[in-house]
């Protein structure tokens, strides 16, 4: 679509009751981001209430006709996604604006490849709207979906404002507060993380993640209603205030959902399918948050275990049936799921595929611990052009589930008491290491061979062991970032440094040459709120992991001042931390470990003229030798020297300037 145009969704899809509209862009220096919001407006063109904005700090409508999905990788970036069930949008809203914001002076104009696009509920994509000519401004209008005629119009609209998300969010009539940050982080830290909070134990990883405020034990808070603050809220993880009245700790609580006594893979198989949609039904706010991004409707929810659906002279079990309805109307998945290192297998997935066509279900859901990845099918089905319905073919990891139910339970939120404690048990039986509910676990079978290659320099470019090793190294950054983001309650995401288009095998067989060449994996993380990005390098051929962070050097002030700064920062910071100056025009220059440079900082200074322009903190440890996830393997090495690095580096340096309400006098539509 160009600029202005307009088209009916009824036009391009039979099932466009409920829309997936997906924002993206991409940065060439792998820092660029931005937050979406969606507006509800009346035929006077503003909210409302307060309560028809939704953006970070309101991510769901209570009926569920609008929730922030959140940002997912793809193969260019990431994509921030948005559900509409537009089939219980209110019928006095009469528009749905779709807008994102940027902080920090960040413009929308240093981002590259704005995009958004639309797909129905089966996963189409319906129509695509690029933006190529934004500039200074600060929050974005995409494009709107309004009501003509009973039916439902996608408009593209590419303008926007240089105020920011609260001077367009003033513009749609919604009264922002203008609360300092120092006011905002003050009263997170005594306000409930939600509007009921249960006593949660803190968490077992080792983030060190910091709690100022331990929450009332179950108590039930109501939270007084404030105008919307378009600062983000801080993050603030409760804590167990009583002590166990366990006499010594070989005594464990019990459990609602037991994992111990699980003695096969099948056992595995359907207790972990049964606990889990038996929480999804139970508990809405986390059962709409799984199902909204496969196209389901908002409506009432129930789930059924070992059906059986006739198929040929045998009658099929799929694991699991979740059924929605709304309105009369019935969407309808049926879930194949697999625990430990059991692989889906192609003829039983399309069993269910054929099965779900015949009898006019909806979707096919996938649940492993596998991690899906662009342009690399976990199984490979083949769909009957001919048949007027359409299946979708979805994919779930068990890390994603574990993520969503930490991003409720620990940071922002669930209904009552009861629900909050369902989540917790969840999450518990999830990370059990009986449940074979792990995640991604095993590095494939050319890891070995790969390491072996590079170890004795045979492996040559072209390789296709490389390409499977890079595959296996996505799917566990990916993985990192989901455990890492839920841990924190902050979004974290893999960065890709390529221009839309570009194709993810090409991309990959580069990588995969460049293993060859040098014996190295990299990649890079953003963690929202953090001042620079993280980068991982494993070193196959030393056998070490390299965690770093790259930070950007002050813009007013002494050299030998912001030295000694940062020393003192990192006070809490391991001895062995390697710290190396930034020069420009330097590929490298004065460095030494925290231990060495304590005594005398102003050796991290350049000796002649030459401008610093920044500083990068690095960490070196030894990593696993087997592909797995056990106490000696890789993965669990990598797992390891990310938290490390996080909290023991990165938790001490100054976080970015918080995010301030623009100038209340909002600035008109860039035309």
């Amino acid at each position: 679509m160009v600029k202005g145009a307009n088209i009916g969704l009824a036009a391009l899809s039979e099932d466009s009751a409920s829309v997936v509209v997906s924002l993206s862009w991409s940065s060439a220096a792998g820092d660029g981001d931005a937050d979406v919001s969606v507006l509800l407006l009346d035929a006077e063109g503003k909210v409302r209430s307060d309560a028809d904005f939704f953006y970070y700090n309101n991510p769901a409508a209570a009926d569920g006709s609008v929730q922030l999905l959140g940002k997912t990788p793809t193969d260019n970036g990431s994509e921030d996604r948005i559900s509409l069930d537009l089939a219980a949008i209110p019928p006095a809203v009469e528009r749905i604006v779709i807008a994102a914001s940027r902080y920090g002076g960040a413009r929308f104009g240093d981002l590259d490849d704005l995009r958004v696009a639309i797909a129905d509920r089966g996963g189409e994509r319906l129509l695509g709207f690029p933006i190529s000519d934004a500039g200074p401004e600060t929050a974005f209008l995409f494009g709107e979906l309004y009501r003509r005629a009973g039916e439902w119009k996608f408009r593209a609209i590419g303008q926007g404002y240089e105020s920011g998300l609260a001077g367009l969010a003033t513009d749609f009539g919604i009264d922002v507060d203008d609360d300092s940050s120092e006011e905002l982080e003050a009263e997170a830290a005594a306000e409930p993380i939600a509007a009921s909070t249960v006593e949660v134990p803190p968490t077992e990883s080792p983030v060190a993640v910091p709690a100022e405020a331990a929450p009332p034990e179950a108590a039930v808070a109501a939270t007084p209603a404030r105008r919307p603050r378009t600062a983000k809220k801080k993050v603030v993880l409760p804590r167990t205030a009583r002590k166990s009245l366990a006499e010594n700790d070989a005594w464990r609580q019990a459990r609602l959902f037991p994992a111990p006594s699980l003695k096969s893979d099948r056992e595995r198989e359907m207790r972990a399918t049964s606990v889990l949609l038996s929480v999804m039904a139970q508990v809405p706010e986390f059962g709409r948050r799984l199902t909204a991004a496969f196209g389901a409707p908002a409506g009432r929810m129930e789930t059924f275990t070992e059906v059986s659906l006739p198929h040929g002279d045998a009658p099929k079990r799929p694991d699991a049936v979740i059924r929605v309805e709304r309105a009369g109307k019935l969407w309808t998945a049926l879930v194949e799921t697999k625990t430990n290192g059991n692989q889906l297998k192609d003829s039983q997935v399309q069993a269910y595929m054929d099965i779900a066509a015949r009898r006019g279900y909806e979707a096919v859901i996938t649940l492993s611990n596998d991690v899906a990845l662009e342009g690399r099918s976990l199984v490979e089905v083949k769909t009957d052009g001919r048949r007027k319905h359409k299946v979708a073919l979805w994919h779930l990891s068990w890390a994603e589930v574990a993520h969503q139910a930490q991003m409720l339970i620990r940071h922002e939120g669930v209904g009552n008491a009861a629900h909050a404690w369902l989540l917790h048990e969840l999450l518990h039986y999830l990370q059990h290491e009986n449940s074979g509910c792990h995640g991604f676990q095993n590095m494939g079978p050319s890891w070995v061979p790969v390491r072996n290659g590079i170890d004795d320099e045979t492996l040559c470019q072209g390789d296709r062991r490389a390409v499977e090793v890079v595959e296996s190294w996505e799917r566990l950054i990916r993985q990192v970032c989901l455990r890492l983001g839920g841990e924190l309650g902050v979004k974290v995401l893999p960065v890709q440094r390529t221009r839309r288009g570009t194709d993810a095998h090409a991309r990959r067989a580069v990588l995969a040459d460049r293993l060859c060449d040098d014996g190295r994996l990299h990649a890079e993380l953003r963690v929202d709120g953090t001042p620079g990005i993280l980068a991982i390098a494993a070193d196959l051929r030393t056998g070490r992991l390299r965690t770093s962070v790259e930070i950007p050097a002050p813009e007013q002030g002494y050299p030998l001042t912001w030295v000694k700064r940062l020393i003192r920062q990192l006070a809490a910071a391991p001895a062995d931390l390697h710290i190396e100056t930034l020069g420009e025009g330097q590929n490298s220059g004065p460095r030494g470990t925290l231990e060495r440079l304590r005594p005398e900082p102003a050796d991290l200074l350049f000796k002649d003229d030459t401008p610093i322009t920044g500083f990068r903190l690095s960490l070196f440890k030894g990593m696993g030798s087997t592909r797995g996830n056990t106490e000696s393997g890789f993965i669990r090495s990598v797992d390891d020297a990310v938290d490390h690095f996080y909290s023991r580096v990165v938790t001490q340096l100054e976080r970015p300037p918080a995010p301030r309400r623009a100038a209340s006098t909002p600035t008109p539509l860039a035309v």
